[in-house]
């Protein structure tokens, strides 16, 4: 069976000479994946075969990942990976604890109201810090965001990709 691969994030650029790299996070577990010594693969555009690299140093800096792979040292080494997906392969997933999810298995959910009413489409999710607050494709008008809350997400069914919420006064409208 063919490999499934996630991905974590964007090499957007490379930072200063030491092979440093900017990459923009896709992932809900950075501080987890960037961790030194972890393995991730590089995907070049157009390319179909990853590179595995190890992570050796991970910093953040304004809102990117800065990051530097074991052996590969200079701005040279790095230059080009620019442009490239990083990603695991889902072997790499951890098992998460009871009541969390991985961002794939969340978006594309159909979100319903306690009363049975389809809400829309779950079509992106915003990590804000506090909470993450996901994006509703409704079928007609504009976006719905909604707070991932205790209060407002009452069943997460991931095999049926079903969400159903309770409302807060005023969401809907």
């Amino acid at each position: 069976m063919a490999e499934k691969w996630f991905n974590v994030g964007k090499i957007v650029n490379t930072h200063g000479i030491r092979g440093e790299v900017r990459v923009i996070s896709k992932t809900d577990f950075a501080e987890e994946r960037y961790e030194p010594g972890n393995t991730l693969f590089i995907f070049k555009e157009g390319s179909t075969d990853p590179i595995e690299v190890i992570v050796d140093t991970h910093r953040v800096h304004k809102n990117f990942d800065l990051l530097t792979f074991e052996g590969l040292h200079s701005i040279q080494d790095v230059e080009p990976f620019k442009g490239s997906l990083l990603k695991v392969s889902e072997s790499q997933l951890s098992e998460l604890e009871e009541g969390e999810y991985y961002f794939h298995e969340i978006i594309g959910c159909k979100m319903y109201s306690d009363s049975g009413e389809e809400i829309g489409t779950i079509r992106e999710i915003l990590a804000t810090g506090a909470n993450d607050v996901w994006v509703i494709q409704r079928k007609a008008g504009k976006d719905l965001l909604v707070p991932y809350i205790d209060e407002i997400v009452k069943e997460i069914n991931i095999d049926e990709k079903k969400i159903v919420i309770t409302p807060m006064e005023g969401l809907l409208d």
